[in-house]
C-alpha cells in the first residue's frame, strides 16, 4: 500500500529546517556512493565534539528524541528514507527543543557518502523491516550488503544494537553479525523480561508487547 502523502508536507518541513540535514546531492545514486562524498561536520552540525551516534531507519524518532534527551552529552543522528515520516520526528524534537539529535533524509545505501569514516560510536537498529521472502534479504539492515557499509563508518569499539520481535529476522542477523566478523553480547530472546536496563521502547516496540511478542535484543561489536 502506498503511503499518502502529509498535508502541508512542504511547509512543515521547511519549519523544522534546523533539524533536517538535507543531502547536498538530491541526483546520487549506488554508482556514486564511494567516489562522490558530501561528507557531513558532526563538530558544526552539533557545535561540540561529543560522541555521535547512528539510527538507521528510525520512523517517527521516539527512540531519537528519547535517547538525545536522556543524554546531553551524546548526539545522534536519525536515518530515515520517507519524508513523511521524518517530519514527524523533526517537530517532536523542536517540541523538546533537543539541540543533540539531527535527521538525515535518505536509503542506509547512501551512509558512506555522508558520513565520515571512523566517526560513529554506536549503531541502532530498532524493529527494521525483516523481508520474510527469503528473495529480499539483502535488504535487510543486518545483512552482509549493509554490515558492509556500516563497518568502516564505526569506531574501533563502536556497538551495533538491533531490537526486532522477528524470531526468523533475529536469528538471520545472528548469522550474519557472525559470519561478517562480529562479536555478539547481552543477547536477549524476551527483552522486557529480562533484567536489562536503560531500554527505550519505540513506538512499534510498544505495540508489539502490548500484544504479547516477546522482544529480541543483542548486541555486536567488530573482533
Amino acid at each position: 500500500m502506498r503511503m499518502r502523502h502529509k498535508k502541508h508536507l512542504e511547509e512543515r518541513l521547511s519549519a523544522v529546517q534546523d533539524y533536517l540535514i538535507t543531502p547536498r546531492n538530491a541526483s546520487l545514486n549506488h554508482n556514486d556512493v564511494y567516489t562522490e562524498q558530501h561528507l557531513f561536520d558532526f563538530h558544526e552540525l552539533f557545535g561540540n565534539d561529543n560522541p555521535v551516534y547512528l539510527e538507521v531507519g528510525g520512523g517517527k524518532g521516539q527512540f531519537a528524541c528519547t535517547f538525545a534527551e536522556q543524554n546531553p552529552d551524546k548526539n545522534i543522528v536519525m536515518v530515515e528514507r520517507v519524508n513523511d515520516v521524518i517530519v514527524a520526528a523533526c517537530e517532536t524534537a523542536k517540541e523538546m527543543a533537543l539541540t543533540n539529535v539531527k535527521f538525515v533524509s535518505c536509503a542506509a545505501e547512501y551512509l558512506p557518502s555522508y558520513i565520515p569514516k571512523n566517526s560513529i560510536e554506536g549503531i541502532f537498529l530498532n524493529f527494521s523491516c525483516p523481508f520474510p521472502k527469503n528473495t529480499y534479504a539483502h535488504h535487510r539492515l543486518t545483512s552482509e550488503r549493509f554490515l558492509t557499509i556500516y563497518k568502516p563508518l564505526m569506531k574501533e569499539d563502536a556497538v551495533i544494537c538491533q531490537k526486532t520481535d522477528n524470531m526468523h529476522f533475529f536469528e538471520f542477523s545472528i548469522e550474519e553479525f557472525s559470519r561478517c566478523g562480529f562479536v555478539l553480547s547481552n543477547v536477549s530472546l524476551d527483552l522486557h523480561h529480562s533484567n536489562f536496563e536503560g531500554n527505550i521502547v519505540t513506538e512499534y516496540e510498544q505495540k508489539f508487547a502490548s500484544q504479547g511478542f516477546p522482544i529480541y535484543r543483542l548486541e555486536a561489536r567488530l573482533k
